[in-house]
C-alpha cells in the first residue's frame, strides 16, 4: 500500500557564464541578455500546474540548482521564493539552498541572498589549484573561492557546501589531498566530494583528458576518506561529508525516495498519489526557450505513471546511495509493492557479500560500498 512520502521542491535555473566541459547537467551559456524576470513568471506559472497533485502538502525542503542561480538577482530570488509561499505551505524551518559560484561578476551579496529567504548555500568550488581549475575549465581561482567562503561566513551562513572534485585531468594523488585539506580549513559543515567521470555529450568526451586510472582514483578516494574522518566529517552518502546533523535535508528526500516537485527547464518530478495508489514521474522540456514558449502541460516532455518494476528499481537505486543503506520497513510504503517480491534479490546480494541484514536495514559491506553499481544492478527491471 503506497503512502504519501515527505515533498520537496527542485527549481531549475539553467543558465551559466560558460559551460564547462566536463557538465553534462542542463546548462546554457546566454548569447544575450538573460530573460530573468519572465524565467521567474514562467516558474510560478509552472508550479500552478503541480498543484493539484500536492494541495495541502508541506514542502520540506526547497533548492534552487541550475546552471548558475546565483546569476538571478537577489531580488528576483525573493520574488520566487514569496510567490512559492504563496500557493505551497512550507515547514517554518524549510532548508532553502541556492547554489552559488565563487566570482564576483555571478552574485549579488550573499547577505541579499539571506535576506531574500536563502539559509543554505551549495557552492561550487571544485579544486583549490589554480592549474586544475584551468583545465576544469572554470572562470575562477583559489583567491576567488577563499574570498566567496569568507563572504559567506560574514553573511552569516552557518549552513553551506563546497563541491570538490577528485580524479581530475593530470591530477596526483597530493594535489587530491591538498584540496580536501583546503576545504578542511576552511571549516564547512557539509562537503561534496565527487570523482571526476567523462560524460557523454561533453566537451571532455570530444576530447579527453588524460585522468588518473581507476586504481589510482580509489586510493585517491580513500585517501580523502581518512583525512574527512579524521577532521570528524561523516561520509552518509556516495559523494557526501557532514558534520554531525549537517546532512543535506533535500538530497537525503531524493536518497530515500521521497517526493519531489520539479519546475522549469528540464526539472524531473516524482509525485505519489495514495488515491489512485501510483507515483507518476514528471519531466519538462529541456531547453529554457521551448519551456518558457509553452504553457500548462505543453511544458511537460513525459508524464508517465510508474510501474512496480521501475519503483522496485529506484527505491534501490536511491537508498543503496546511503551509507546506512536501506531501511526495509520504508520499502513497501513507498513502492506499493510487497517485500517478498524482492526477497530473492535481497539473498542474492547477501550472498554474493555486497549487502549484510542488520535488523531493519540492509547495509552495504565494504564490497558493497565499493561496487554499489553492482549492487544496485541486482535491482535492475
Amino acid at each position: 500500500m503506497l503512502e504519501i512520502p515527505p515533498l520537496s521542491l527542485y527549481v531549475h535555473l539553467p543558465w551559466c557564464v560558460r559551460k564547462c566541459p566536463y557538465c553534462d547537467f542542463n546548462s546554457h551559456a546566454p548569447a544575450n541578455d538573460l530573460p530573468t524576470d519572465d524565467y521567474v513568471d514562467a516558474l510560478l506559472d509552472d508550479l500552478e500546474l503541480e498543484l493539484p497533485l500536492i494541495w495541502g502538502r508541506p514542502v520540506q525542503t526547497v533548492f534552487l540548482g541550475g546552471g548558475t542561480p546565483s546569476l538571478f538577482s537577489a531580488a528576483q530570488v525573493e520574488r520566487l521564493l514569496s510567490g512559492i509561499r504563496a500557493r505551497l505551505p512550507a515547514r517554518p524551518d524549510a532548508e532553502v539552498t541556492l547554489e552559488a559560484n565563487p566570482g564576483t561578476l555571478e552574485h549579488d551579496s550573499f547577505r541579499a541572498y539571506r535576506d531574500a529567504g536563502i539559509n543554505r548555500v551549495s557552492l561550487g568550488v571544485q579544486s583549490f589549484s589554480d592549474t586544475a581549475l584551468r583545465a576544469l575549465g572554470r572562470i575562477h581561482g583559489r583567491a576567488e573561492a577563499l574570498r566567496a567562503i569568507d563572504l559567506l561566513r560574514s553573511a552569516g551562513f552557518d549552513n553551506f557546501n563546497l563541491d570538490l572534485m577528485f580524479a581530475l585531468p593530470d591530477q596526483e594523488p597530493q594535489a587530491a589531498l591538498d584540496d580536501v585539506r583546503a576545504a578542511i580549513a576552511c571549516r564547512p559543515p557539509h562537503l561534496s566530494h565527487y570523482q571526476l567521470t567523462i560524460e557523454p555529450n561533453t566537451a571532455f568526451a570530444a576530447q579527453p583528458p588524460t585522468l588518473p586510472g581507476a586504481d589510482q582514483a580509489w586510493e585517491m578516494q580513500q585517501a580523502c576518506r581518512e583525512l574527512l574522518e579524521a577532521a570528524g566529517y561523516r561520509q552518509y552518502e556516495i559523494s557526501a561529508w557532514a558534520q554531525p546533523g549537517r546532512e543535506c535535508r533535500h538530497n537525503l528526500n531524493y536518497w530515500t525516495y521521497g517526493d519531489f516537485v520539479g519546475i522549469g527547464a528540464g526539472a524531473h518530478g516524482k509525485i505519489t498519489l495514495a488515491a489512485e495508489q501510483t507515483v507518476r514521474r514528471r519531466i519538462r522540456l529541456r531547453h529554457p526557450a521551448a519551456w518558457m514558449k509553452a504553457a500548462g502541460r505543453d511544458r511537460l516532455a513525459e508524464d508517465r505513471a510508474l510501474g512496480p518494476k521501475d519503483r522496485v528499481f529506484e527505491f534501490f537505486l536511491n537508498q543503496l546511495r546511503l551509507r546506512q543503506g536501506v531501511r526495509l520497513s520504508e520499502f513497501e510504503p513507498r513502492t506499493g509493492v510487497p517485500g517478498s517480491a524482492v526477497a530473492g534479490r535481497v539473498e542474492d546480494a547477501i550472498g554474493r557479500g555486497l549487502l549484510v541484514r542488520d535488523g531493519d536495514w540492509l547495509r552495504p559491506t565494504d564490497l558493497g560500498w565499493r561496487f554499489n553499481n553492482d549492487t544496485q544492478a541486482i535491482f535492475l527491471p
